[in-house]
């Protein structure tokens, strides 16, 4: 145990002597968690909404001013031509705007159709969907709360219920997302580096002549990173919490002991893709290339994984951070417990185990 204290002390004033890597280590985290759950966003806010009111009564006046109190437009009433709205949306100005036809409160209070016109620009069509989506959801609250009790009894009324993100906010789905990729690609890359660097500088040879156990050599290279990504957890989740309004709602110490889970697998996927290379460029292309597409496209936090192929379907199961991100989203954002996450925590401690077996072996036999 003192030959491995002293091992990990060594291992601890590598990493921290070195600016580069404690730059990767702790401010690659803080930069994404501010770049995704700031500027990558799938919400839509304070977008330009321009309203032709052609009928200028007390009813589109209520709806107009609706829609300027919402904090997802910014209301400018013009009045234009559908030449002139066309030639708005052709040069770019307006993203979505909505149209009042002449007589609207007239037509509503005897019956009539009353049509609200909705254009939006489709050639962003995710964006243009989110603002029709926006628009026709405050112009039926606004419907459904005039008509009130007078509404006849053969109508159907909907009402929709957001679960666990009412505000439908990108945050906590961004915030379980970065997390997993960025614990996913610093430790794997970091302990990809860390015995190819011994093979490169010929400090392994050391290593070969010593006593020391290959497995010790491996925990020793291991623990460090561990405990610095634990503080990249911490960094992450008190972000999350002050600066992005996502709390943990389930149980901390769960979280933090399948994040350990979770780090302890990517580690040991590190430590295999370090035995198996000779180089520290090749590890570390393999780690960060091979592991950074993966990681997003099946992780299933930006793309999801039921709308793919059924053989994508299979290959994402081999991604730690699909089973992660799943993990964090059940405790972090929905409040979950242990009883709702232990077949992805068998699943990440089954690849855990498979992975340290086969490196120990290889190192053992490139130790003969």
């Amino acid at each position: 145990m003192q030959q491995l204290a002293l091992f990990i002390r060594k291992e601890f004033i590598h990493v921290l002597r070195d600016r580069r890597t404690l730059l990767i280590l702790f401010g690659m985290p803080v930069m994404q968690i501010l770049i995704f759950g700031f500027a990558l966003s799938n919400e839509v806010k304070n977008a330009r909404l321009v309203v032709v009111d052609h009928g200028r009564d007390v009813a589109t006046t209520a709806l107009i001013a609706r829609l300027d109190a919402s904090r997802y437009f910014e209301v400018d009433q013009v009045a234009l031509s559908p030449k002139a709205l066309e030639a708005a949306f052709r040069r770019g100005d307006v993203k979505v705007a909505v149209v009042f036809p002449a007589r609207f409160y007239e037509r509503w209070q005897h019956g009539q159709e009353a049509t609200v016109q909705i254009i939006a620009d489709a050639s962003d069509p995710n964006t243009a969907n989110t603002l029709t989506q926006y628009v026709s959801a405050i112009v039926y609250d606004h419907a459904s709360e005039q008509r009130g009790v007078q509404a006849p009894p053969y109508g159907i009324r909907v009402e929709t219920r957001m679960l666990y993100n009412p505000q439908l906010e990108g945050a906590p789905n961004y915030v379980p997302g970065v997390m997993a990729l960025v614990l996913m690609l610093v430790c794997v890359m970091m302990t990809a580096v860390s015995i190819v660097r011994e093979k490169e500088t010929g400090t392994l040879e050391v290593l070969l002549v010593s006593p020391f156990r290959p497995v010790l050599v491996i925990v020793a290279k291991a623990v460090p990173y561990l405990l610095l990504s634990l503080v990249n957890v911490g960094s992450i989740l008190m972000l999350s919490t002050w600066a992005l309004g996502v709390p943990v709602q389930g149980n901390l110490f769960l979280l933090l002991a399948e994040s350990v889970l979770f780090i302890t697998t990517c580690l040991s996927l590190g430590i295999f893709i370090s035995v198996q290379t000779s180089s520290q460029q090749v590890a570390m292309l393999i780690s960060l290339m091979g592991m950074l597409l993966p990681t997003i496209l099946f992780s299933g936090f930006m793309f999801p994984i039921e709308n793919m192929p059924v053989p994508l379907q299979v290959i994402s199961n081999l991604v730690p951070a699909k089973w992660y991100y799943i993990i964090v989203k059940s405790i972090m954002i929905k409040g979950l417990g242990f009883a709702a996450v232990w077949k992805e925590t068998l699943i990440l401690a089954g690849m855990t185990a498979g992975w340290l077996i086969i490196s120990v072996k290889r190192f053992n036999i490139r130790l003969a």
